[in-house]
């Protein structure tokens, strides 16, 4: 009787197993037809933020939109996060699990468009510009988080939901400031998406990386009459440059480092007092990037001691590289297979040709495709992220929907002119979607987040995260610029 008992558990297991996979279905169908209904909402957002085109920590009017729009849902709302008054939280529900959903709305400065297959400025003369799809980001990610929400209320599905507006992402600030003050702390998971040119899930895990200015301070004197009376800024500047691109022989092939003379003088005749110098170092992880910064901060000493120059470092934000969690990243690649790619018309597709008509590329068009997801992750390319911190706090994953056309320069006004047409909001909406249902199988799915997080615990070992910032350093307010 009792083999009997045992198989009688069984099949019950097995039924209420398959009543709640049935369940899952019907809820995530459910949400993709919500989405109908917000599909004006997403779009009027994603229209605004791509007007609005606010740059790095300067997001007033960007970060209020969302947020309002949130509160208007019944979302509380937290605004002021972690000392800048642009990042905020969003929360609606209660208890466990609690599902995070990563929301960028900052533009990049000098990249502004019209909406049209040519370079053009806008009409307003509004140079920033959404070279990187932002306004489509915190679009697409504030209706998804609202899609749940419904379809929680709607079935009293337990659990929270909280949207994270992250500003100064361009600049790599945002979460690195929130991280460290512990928001993201007691999440089961979170959820990011970015646009690109092809639809796939993140398998790459970025570069870590420090972001500092180097200032010298010199004497000024008469670049003629007397020029042994001056101590040149530039000069130790242009040292420290000098010998930066020696070192680039000594470091690994995966290293990074770039800079920009932000201050270099005034007037030819006149001997630089005061000069900086602007770097990023970046590599595949957070050791190789300090040991990096060690040698630089070296090389500023020695350069300030052979001009007989003073110097200081500051430290703006660093990063480390993005941990990949695969057993979300099959989670989303079958909810981008349910919804399917963007699905463009042939004037979308026209407006892309002539794009790349105009750039001189291959006039291929739209990706209509989702890329596969290979059996590993790939080498490390592109940039660096602020998303990386998150990744290391809790287990993270991220997708990219096409919102551009195919090799389009990334970070140009070319992505921008596409971030304001309704290509760029098809294919946000492709990612609302995706980020409703990938949401819905954290909450209903709790074995996904339970191998979510021993991937997690294995990647990390268990070790805390730590924070590349200074425990007392401020937000970098007025922000500096691209990444």
């Amino acid at each position: 009787m009792r083999r009997y008992g045992i198989v009688w558990a069984l099949l019950l297991a097995l039924s209420a197993s398959a009543a709640a996979g049935q369940d899952l279905a019907a809820y995530k169908q459910e949400a993709l037809q919500e989405m109908e209904q917000l599909r004006e909402t997403l779009r009027h957002l994603a229209q605004e933020l791509w007007r609005y085109a606010e740059t790095a920590l300067q997001e007033q009017r960007s970060a209020a939109l969302l947020a309002d729009a949130l509160e208007a849902e019944g979302f509380r709302v937290q605004r002021g996060v972690a000392g800048m008054p642009t990042a905020f939280i969003a929360e609606w529900g209660s208890g466990r699990p609690i599902i995070g959903i990563l929301a960028e709305y900052d533009a990049l400065p000098g990249v502004g468009n019209a909406p049209v297959p040519e370079r053009h400025p806008r009409e307003d003369e509004v140079s920033s510009g959404h070279g990187c799809g932002h306004n489509l980001f915190g679009a697409a990610s504030t209706v998804g988080a609202i899609v749940l929400k419904r379809i929680m209320e709607r079935h009293r599905i337990p659990g929270t939901v909280r949207l994270y507006g992250t500003p100064a992402e361009e600049t790599v600030v945002g979460k690195v400031y929130m991280a460290r003050e512990g928001v993201f702390d007691d999440l089961d998971a979170a959820i990011e998406w970015h646009p690109g040119t092809e639809t796939a899930v993140r398998n790459q895990p970025g570069r870590a990386m420090n972001n500092f200015i180097v200032r010298f301070y010199g004497q000024a004197a008469h670049a003629s009459a007397d020029p042994w009376n001056g101590r040149s800024a530039l000069d130790a500047v242009e040292l420290m440059n000098h010998a930066a691109n020696m070192m680039r022989e000594h470091v690994h092939p995966t290293a990074r480092i770039h800079y920009v003379i932000t201050d270099g003088g005034e007037a030819p005749n006149v001997v630089p007092e005061r000069a900086e110098v602007w770097y990023y170092v970046r590599d595949i992880n957070r050791e190789r990037v300090e040991f990096m910064y060690e040698w630089l901060k070296k090389i500023a000493e020695g350069a300030a001691l052979m001009t007989r120059t003073e110097y200081e470092i500051e430290f703006i934000t660093g990063v480390h590289e993005v941990l990949l969690n695969r057993p979300l990243q099959e989670a989303v690649q079958a909810n981008l297979e349910l919804v399917g790619p963007p699905r463009f018309d042939e004037t979308e597709q026209r407006f892309a040709r002539r794009l790349q008509e105009f750039l001189k590329i291959e006039p291929v068009g739209l990706d209509t495709t989702i890329k596969p997801l290979p059996e590993g992750p790939e080498p490390p390319s592109g940039g660096s992220t602020d998303v990386a911190e998150v990744s290391w706090i809790t287990p993270t994953v991220g997708f990219t929907v096409a919102t551009a056309a195919k090799d389009v320069p990334w970070h140009s006004w070319a992505t921008t002119a596409c971030h304001g047409t309704s290509i760029g909001y098809k294919g946000a909406e492709v990612a609302a979607r995706v980020i409703a249902a990938t949401g819905l199988d954290m909450l209903l799915r709790p074995e996904l987040l339970q191998a979510a997080r021993e991937e997690f615990l294995r990647l990390t070992g268990g070790r805390p995260y730590q924070s590349p910032l200074p425990p007392d350093q401020p937000p970098p307010l007025p922000s500096h610029t691209d990444r």
